[in-house]
């Protein structure tokens, strides 16, 4: 540490190197914080400009955070998502889980029903191990990658359970970096999911007696769910029941 004399006169203890860098790309430090947030050396506020939100501060690693999407419609969400989000974690420095709409699917929870179940299991998830990256679960309408720009993502995180799924995805990948300039992590689920899908797990609840199978499957919130869903006699399980004669 050593004293550096900055553009406006005053001293701090500072980073030298660091002072400087950070003053040359348009940072003011305003305060000498430290990256905990108590007063100390290391930390630099951003000079309030017009229009600029992003980060606020960069601190002795020099690095921006770097947040993953894991988008999906997640109706219902399962072990297989779960996974996949407990993978996420310990590869990316933030986690956002982003519920969405599929024009392609007749849905069974809403989107509001679909983030409260998301957010519980996530918030189980992080209470039993600490050590994994942050996560949040946001609903979102419209583009996936316009979703991602908005929040400040740099990659899109996506579960492959086989190969059907790596062929599909991969062509979704080159498109997202084409069209967006956005990259796609693919993790490989664990091979108890491999078969496990939201779609296999609306059609067992909508042609069963026993949801207890689905146990295996999705958490016991998840099931209970489906089974008032069931007892309600949802549209989208009576759909599935008495599909239209072509």
């Amino acid at each position: 540490m050593e004293a550096c004399l900055c553009d406006s006169g005053r001293r701090w203890l500072c980073h030298h190197d660091l002072c400087h860098t950070y003053r040359d790309a348009g940072f003011e430090q305003l305060a000498p914080l430290s990256p905990v947030g108590q007063r100390g050396p290391g930390a630099f506020f951003l000079r309030v400009a017009s229009g600029l939100k992003q980060v606020v501060s960069k601190l002795y690693h020099g690095a921006m955070r770097h947040i993953a999407v894991y988008p999906g419609s997640f109706d219902p969400i399962t072990f297989g998502h779960l996974d996949v989000i407990g993978r996420g974690r310990k590869l990316f420095d933030e986690l956002v889980v982003a519920v969405g709409r599929n024009p392609g699917k007749d849905a069974l929870f809403s989107a509001d029903e679909r983030v409260e179940m998301t957010r519980a299991l996530v918030a189980e998830m992080m209470a039993k191990d600490t050590k994994g990256a942050p996560v949040r679960v946001e609903s979102y309408e419209g583009l996936t990658v316009d979703f991602a720009r908005e929040i400040g993502a740099s990659i899109l995180l996506r579960g492959v359970r086989n190969l059907s799924d790596l062929q599909y995805e991969v062509q979704q990948a080159v498109t997202n970096r084409e069209v967006a300039g956005l990259e796609t992590a693919f993790v490989v689920a664990g091979q108890t999911f491999a078969y496990t899908s939201s779609s296999l797990i609306r059609q067992i609840a909508a042609m069963g007696d026993d949801l207890g199978v689905l146990s295996n499957m999705c958490p016991p919130m998840v099931v209970e769910k489906m089974r008032e869903k069931k007892a309600q006699r949802h549209p989208a399980l009576e759909r599935l029941r008495h599909p239209r004669e072509e």
